[in-house]
């Protein structure tokens, strides 16, 4: 029954370990989003381009197409607690770089754009080992459950996140956000450390990280239909209806005339929405197929940037990002719980690698491309766009996905 799914769900929350890294997650994707509500506002406060913000979403991105599937044959074969812990505290220090830089009024678009990429290279070699956290702390049975748990806390920080970014820019400006974003990479990465054991994961006798195994655990992944087309589904949203996000603050600033005020409460409601999704996927029977759930809403999605290119009101413009944060929360977490029920564990590092390329990497590819399309078309034209290819493309791929037999 949904509501004894829901029920396990919280008593899976009420636990130890995964209540407390569940927490520490929430610390530090609230700083995170503090700083992604700062940085395009940075960006735009130093007279960057539409084109430039695209650029700066794409060096966040772009090192995931090259790098995550290195990051998940590390997952699978390296020491998780040692990535982690040197690659998150590398990252750590680009906050504070942009800090000192705003505090001493030196700071640049290319210096932002080239700690951006220096963020996406450490997030594309040990997202995969956080990412695999979860089903390493839970029951197999219990892992989309997990998952949609710490789906809801990364949608919670949505909310959070904005909201006290929207403070801290308003009351001592946008360094505050950068150092709440610094100071809350510390619970995560002593959480992460206590959490995961010692040692590398690597079964005995695999010889740890291997090119040829990790082209075989790719291989592996895509030669299953079902996931294929998960992974599949997941890129086209990144790449064609996410742009919504990136290019959220030119809609507010030019087409709107608002502020950082606006732009953090249309960011927040993407964040209620990405909630309400996540609380929702909660009460889903982990036997059900999550196939129909990923597509449909994939191409809901794909509709809600159509009527955001279109609305006319400032009001109508968080209104429908509530919708586009149920609509991408359901769509990829449903998606993803999918490929980590269905991978086996040897390769599940290499699987969330290939959901993250999908969706990192379609992010960063989306957002370069429609930053040019911004540039020559204008903002609601561009998204327009984004939103019509989006939406006859989901449905194209519905159509075959979900004809192909579920494999348990």
């Amino acid at each position: 029954m949904p509501n004894a799914a829901f029920r396990d769900s919280l008593r899976l929350l009420g636990s130890r370990r995964f209540g407390t890294f569940w927490f520490a997650s929430l610390l530090a994707n609230i700083g995170t989003w503090a700083q992604q509500v700062a940085q395009p506002w940075l960006m735009l406060s130093l007279g960057a381009s539409p084109f430039l913000l695209g650029l700066d979403a794409f060096a966040l991105g772009a090192p995931v197409l090259l790098l995550i599937l290195v990051g998940g044959a590390l997952a699978d074969h390296g020491d998780r607690r040692r990535i982690i812990a040197v690659f998150q505290s590398i990252q750590m220090l680009c906050p504070v770089l942009l800090l000192v830089l705003i505090v001493t009024g030196i700071v640049q678009p290319w210096i932002v754009i080239v700690l951006s990429l220096v963020v996406g290279i450490t997030d594309a070699l040990s997202m995969p080992s956080f990412q695999s956290i979860v089903p390493s702390i839970v029951e197999r049975e219990q892992i989309p459950a997990g998952i949609a748990l710490n789906t809801t806390q990364f949608n919670l920080s949505r909310i959070l996140g904005p909201a006290v970014a929207g403070v801290l820019m308003a009351s001592v400006g946008l360094a505050g956000a950068f150092a709440v974003s610094a100071a809350s990479y510390l619970p995560f990465i002593l959480v992460a450390l206590w959490i995961l054991p010692r040692g590398a994961p690597t079964p005995a006798g695999t010889g740890g990280l291997d090119r040829h195994k990790l082209k075989a655990g790719v291989r592996e992944v895509l030669h299953e239909p079902g996931l294929r087309g998960a992974l599949l589904t997941v890129f086209l949203t990144a790449s064609l209806s996410a742009p919504l996000i990136t290019f959220a603050p030119v809609l507010v600033k030019d087409v709107f005339q608002g502020g950082a005020s606006q732009f953090s409460t249309a960011l927040g409601a993407f964040g209620v929405g990405g909630l309400i999704g996540a609380t929702g996927l909660l009460a889903v029977n982990p036997e059900h197929d999550r196939r129909p759930l990923s597509t449909w809403f994939a191409a809901g999605y794909g509709l809600i940037v159509i009527l955001a290119a279109l609305n006319p009101w400032t009001w109508g413009l968080p209104a429908l990002m509530v919708l586009a944060g149920i609509s991408m929360t359901i769509s990829n977490a449903s998606a993803n719980a999918m490929l980590q029920s269905s991978a086996p564990a040897r390769i599940r590092g290499q699987t969330v690698s290939l959901f993250m390329f999908s969706m990192r990497g379609g992010m960063a590819l989306g957002s370069l491309v429609t930053g040019v399309t911004v540039h020559l078309l204008g903002v609601q034209e561009a998204l327009l766009l984004n939103g019509v290819i989006a939406l006859l493309a989901q449905l194209a791929l519905g159509r075959v996905w979900l004809k192909v037999p579920l494999r348990r």
